[in-house]
């Protein structure tokens, strides 16, 4: 909708108690930036940011359930058995989706599953596979530019990242 030669989510008129009519016209949000790189920049995350959170929120239900899984197995061998199927089902789910991420997204999901889980991707891999493999992966994700070891922070580095958590959670993320 135009109003004024200008785009606007929508307007409305309200008629005053003394016969006044006033207009009310509500502006979509605008975003500022200093240079057109950190607005492309901003997007990319933005798109990145709404593809892997969702995926850093399963992570976050069904670590929680396998934890008490895995818990409640009476030896360490059935324990490691349980762990190992339980790795199986989620390559089998997830590997299509994770083979179509960026190295960004990857970077991205990799810091929200450490926010949604206070433990880092290294810290779980090594509780449910052991350190040889967490070491191993650590070595492979270091190849790739990501250190699993990283933790979430949201008040340096991530900052960004928590922005859009909180405008995701109002609401006020924007599509793209």
């Amino acid at each position: 909708m135009q109003y004024a030669n200008r785009d606007v989510s929508h307007y409305e008129f309200n008629l005053e108690p003394n016969g006044d009519t006033t207009t009310v016209v509500y502006v979509n949000r605008v975003y500022c930036f200093a240079k057109p790189m950190d607005m492309s920049k901003h997007w990319r995350l933005v798109r990145d940011f709404r593809k892997v959170y969702p995926l850093a929120q399963i992570a976050k239900e069904k670590m929680s359930g396998f934890e008490e899984q895995i818990l409640a197995q009476p030896t360490r061998k059935k324990q490691r058995e349980l762990s190992k199927k339980i790795e199986k089902e989620l390559v089998a789910e997830y590997t299509p989706t994770m083979k179509r991420m960026t190295v960004n997204q990857g970077k991205i999901l990799v810091r929200l599953i450490d926010r949604e889980t206070d433990m880092t991707s290294y810290d779980i891999v090594k509780e449910f596979r052991g350190g040889f493999v967490a070491g191993f992966w650590q070595g492979i994700a270091r190849i790739f530019g990501h250190n699993l070891k990283d933790q979430y922070d949201a008040a340096d580095r991530d900052r960004m990242i928590e922005q859009c958590l909180m405008m995701y959670n109002a609401g006020l993320l924007p599509e793209y």
